[in-house]
């Protein structure tokens, strides 16, 4: 008589194996993960999720008075205040996902060499998290926006390309997580990939237009407009700005290299993070 296996335990795994199916079952662990992430990030905070709030208003009251009324960089006819929480909103969820994942041996290694679960689950679950927080900022961005309205009657332009938005999300998602997943599997062995990824990621921010329009780069920056086309967060932001207001460069080729880039980014990332969870409890 053939035995038949509830679960079945194996010592070897095919180096390009997404292992969905395992993950799923997981999902129950995955939510407490996310649970985890955004209630432990302000268990000893007195203002708690209130700093989500606090952090772009500072930011985008700073970004007003050095980059609109000092510099006089234009904002593509968007109200600057709008313009730059539309951008900080975008750039802070990215930025987070990538640092967060690209720590996952390291920060989690007592977790891994205590119990088995799909090791994915782990950066699955801060992608997750960081969406909550995301949702936060949006929201924030949609009050300014009511109150400019009736303040002072910058119109809401409400089209079907709002329908976008969730998908230049889960772009942003999948370029963070593969990427983070990358740096990840590096850092078990090399630290000083994560002190290069802090540097990284604060001279990203100057090389996509979050504190200045695409259309500006093109009209007094030609020469390097190659640049920043190479850039795949180029064009999710100018997208993400034409969706909420109407205005904005948005190409589609563009965004066709940045989810080409997303696949490739997320393929090599599952490569070199199923080669380092075999052995990286020896080496974190």
């Amino acid at each position: 008589m053939k035995e038949h296996w509830d679960l079945e335990i194996k010592s070897e795994s095919k180096i390009l194996d997404f292992n969905l199916k395992e993950v799923w079952n997981y999902r129950d662990l995955m939510w407490l993960f996310v649970r985890r992430d955004f209630v432990a990030q302000f268990k000893q905070t007195i203002l708690g999720p209130v700093w989500h709030v606090i952090q772009p208003l500072f930011t985008t009251l700073m970004y007003y008075f050095i980059f609109s009324r000092i510099a006089n960089i234009p904002t593509d006819d968007i109200e600057p205040t709008l313009f730059y929480l539309s951008g900080i909103a975008v750039w802070t969820y990215f930025s987070t996902c990538l640092t967060s994942t690209s720590n996952t041996f390291v920060t989690n290694s007592s977790i891994f060499g205590k119990v088995y679960f799909p090791r994915l689950v782990l950066p699955l679950s801060i992608v997750l998290s960081n969406i909550a927080k995301f949702g936060i900022q949006f929201s924030l961005l949609i009050i300014f926006m009511l109150g400019f309205y009736f303040a002072k009657g910058v119109p809401i332009v409400l089209t079907w390309y709002w329908l976008c938005i969730p998908f230049l999300i889960v772009l942003l998602a999948g370029i963070g997580l593969g990427c983070g997943i990358i740096v990840s599997s590096f850092t078990t062995k090399y630290r000083d990939f994560a002190l290069l990824l802090v540097f990284i990621v604060q001279l990203g921010m100057y090389i996509t237009p979050i504190i200045y329009p695409y259309s500006y780069l093109l009209k007094q920056q030609k020469q390097y407009n190659w640049f920043f086309q190479i850039n795949p967060l180029t064009s999710i932001v100018e997208a993400f700005r034409f969706s909420l207001f109407g205005k904005g460069t948005v190409d589609l080729n563009m965004i066709l290299y940045s989810v080409c880039f997303m696949i490739v980014v997320l393929v090599i990332g599952v490569i070199s993070f199923n080669r380092v969870e075999k052995t990286f409890m020896d080496t974190v």
